[in-house]
């Protein structure tokens, strides 16, 4: 009867750390960006928020929609700004990371379906501490709306 209940009393704590676990990463507005009928590729932008003592990274991203996903950001080479997949992306304890257009993004390759603004697209974000998050990115449009001159219509 002891070995039950040690084995019930280190389930419990195990499930406990887990729930716990859970509360230290919070993600905050996330989208994908539409692309032209056709386009292979895309991106994906968010805000993560740990709320954590310890700097916790990202270290990949998966979706259903695309052949794979990767971590990339923009960085300036010789005055030209090219793109670069990177390792992980690192949220500072108690800090957040943005995710955004000319920076840290994922990107969303070898797309298999259009995606349209107003589709949602399902991303789970895995991380070095163990912990996953499943969410619901937006498809966002990026094209500014087009206003006619005054005077024209």
């Amino acid at each position: 009867m002891l070995n039950f209940r040690s084995a019930l009393l280190l389930l419990s704590t195990a499930l406990f750390v887990s729930v716990s676990a859970a509360d230290t990463l919070v993600v905050e507005d996330p989208y994908v960006r539409e692309v032209p009928p056709g386009s292979p590729t895309t991106a994906a932008f968010m805000t993560l928020h740990n709320k954590s003592d310890e700097a916790i990274r990202l270290i990949e991203a998966e979706n259903k929609v695309t052949e794979h996903t990767e971590l990339h950001n923009h960085v300036v080479i010789d005055g030209v700004m090219e793109m670069r997949q990177v390792e992980a992306i690192e949220i500072p304890a108690n800090g957040e990371t943005q995710l955004a257009p000319g920076g840290l993004h994922l990107m969303l390759i070898g797309l298999n379906s259009a995606l349209s603004a107003g589709d949602t697209l399902t991303l789970n974000l895995v991380f070095d501490n163990g912990e996953q998050i499943e969410l619901e990115a937006p498809v966002r449009s990026m094209m500014p709306m087009h206003h006619a001159p005054a005077g024209d219509e």
